[in-house]
């Protein structure tokens, strides 16, 4: 979002001490001894020093500045903010232009960047042309956040100054979840009802095989062509179909977090609840999420990914509640995660 400035400082860099320091050192001189070659000297530095504050603030003047995120933003993963610079000037054009985010500026300080952002130079930037550029970003924490000020210094012309102005920018952004790497371990797989099917014997649509009818087959599975034509009873064995759904129940009634490795182990569960969400959905499943605020249903695809994200990202302790959250199909695997134990079952 584009947003009014106003003025960050004037700073003087190491340069420019030393500068001032020998405009000093001239000036004495030239008052002890009357040259009229020494004061000729220190008007031109003082005008230097003179010129060189007022075109750096006229310099970081007339810009506007559009923060925006790229997409998805996950906490403790390297990311980035696109920069749109603009110059509004109608005659100079602007230099050296350093653009940044404080991390005092980004609330709440929770989330805020585990260091400082790299800043991004536009060493030329005409009079009404746009610059496109990123700035590196690694938050802290999920959740909801707002990015409230960009700035933007320059040590144009001569250096001596470091001259700034804070840009309002109001950017909004959701960070979801820490994402680990996805667990070799996987629900056990169903050998009733699915919708994959595998190389096994068991209940499904496609053929696995004929075999002669034994005692506790179930006889509507009889061939009775083939039975005919052999004169013994033939039995059709049918594949197994994997289960192809996972049902992610997240228990939030934790009451209140009141020690450090609580709220550290809440997180984490939050996170082994986002991966496992990611990874089967990466698969093809269809994924389901349980929690204490509600229920979302069984679906696939980006939209589904998007609703778990943004759930997970804002989920926070609810009072404790008695009972536990169970799933209402007993025969869809399931994984259950909670502060007493985070297991893999299934019913």
């Amino acid at each position: 979002m584009f947003g009014r400035s106003r003025g960050d400082g004037l700073h003087i860099t190491k340069v420019g001490l030393w500068f001032l320091v020998f405009l000093g050192i001239m000036a004495v001189a030239a008052t002890n001894t009357g040259n009229n070659g020494l004061f000729l000297v220190v008007a031109v530095m003082a005008a230097a020093v003179a010129v060189s504050e007022i075109l750096g603030r006229i310099n970081v003047r007339g810009l506007e500045i559009e923060l925006a995120s790229p997409g998805e933003i996950f906490a403790n993963s390297p990311s980035h903010l696109n920069v749109k610079l603009r110059n509004r000037g109608r005659l100079l054009p602007r230099w050296l232009l350093v653009t940044t985010v404080e991390p005092k500026d980004i609330e709440p300080p929770a989330h805020r960047p585990r260091r400082r952002m790299k800043p991004v130079l536009v060493p030329h930037l005409p009079r009404g042309v746009e610059a496109d550029s990123h700035l590196e970003l690694m938050m802290r924490r999920r959740g909801r956040l707002e990015v409230r000020f960009a700035h933007v210094t320059s040590l144009f012309p001569l250096g001596f100054f470091r001259k700034g102005r804070r840009y309002r920018t109001r950017l909004e952004l959701l960070i979801y979840p820490e994402i680990f790497a996805p667990s070799a371990t996987r629900p056990a797989q169903l050998g009733k009802s699915g919708e994959e099917p595998t190389r096994r014997a068991g209940w499904g649509h496609e053929l696995l095989g004929l075999r002669t009818f034994r005692q506790g087959d179930d006889p509507r599975s009889i061939h009775w062509k083939q039975t005919a034509r052999t004169g013994e009873l033939i039995l059709k064995e049918r594949e197994t179909e994997e289960n192809r759904r996972l049902l992610i129940i997240f228990d939030n009634a934790t009451g209140k977090l009141a020690s450090a490795p609580e709220r550290v182990r809440f997180e984490r569960l939050i996170s082994e609840a986002a991966t496992a969400a990611l990874d089967y959905l990466d698969s093809g499943y269809e994924v389901s999420l349980i929690t204490r605020e509600g229920d979302l249903p069984f679906a696939s695809g980006s939209r589904q990914r998007l609703l778990i994200l943004e759930a997970l990202a804002l989920i926070e302790p609810r009072p404790e509640a008695a009972g536990v959250l169970a799933p209402r199909d007993s025969d869809t695997p399931h994984l259950r995660l909670a502060m007493e134990a985070a297991t893999e079952e299934v019913a």
